[in-house]
């Protein structure tokens, strides 16, 4: 058995920890949507128990990777800090009761398994953390995109020239 493969249910009741790094080249998922492959990503996994007595995993996940800027199309670093609450059901049924009963936004309910690969998590939750239209905070080199703007005359541009005598 792998050591990503864990008992999501054992691991929850018996307060488990996992922590590591893996290298964006090692997520596909992930990897498809950034501009290379460098980087990596810093994970944590934590089993419990939720207030409710249910179990629960929190998972944390941190790093820098490529992305490409929407606005200019350079790449650019993006950190990503993302936390997230999973909550445990045994089916889909439970998982359903479990979401209804929280009522919160914040906190994710999954079916577990006792064949859990938790790469598959750590990469869902950094892929989660990205933003749905990658932008530089500002682009540093707008001259090509300077240039777009200014080559495409206005569509009214003419109608200025037609000067109607009355």
């Amino acid at each position: 058995m792998s050591a990503f493969v864990i008992d999501a249910f054992e691991f929850c009741r018996s307060n488990g920890q996992r922590e590591g790094v893996t290298p964006v080249a090692e997520m596909s998922r992930l990897n498809k949507d950034c501009a290379d492959q460098s980087g990596q990503i810093c994970w944590s996994v934590t089993g419990g128990t939720s207030k409710h007595g249910y179990p629960s995993m929190t998972l944390s996940v941190a790093g820098t990777v490529q992305l490409m800027c929407q606005r200019c199309l350079a790449p650019f670093a993006y950190e990503i800090d993302s936390s997230t609450v999973l909550m445990l059901g045994k089916d889909d049924e439970q998982a359903d009761e479990i979401e209804a009963l929280l009522d919160d936004e914040s906190i994710d309910t999954i079916v577990g398994s006792r064949n859990c690969d938790i790469r598959d998590l750590i990469e869902d939750e950094s892929l989660l953390a990205l933003p749905q239209s990658p932008k530089h905070e500002a682009c540093p080199d707008n001259k090509l995109l300077d240039a777009l703007k200014g080559a495409k005359p206005s569509p009214f541009a003419g109608l200025k020239d037609l000067g109607g005598t009355e």
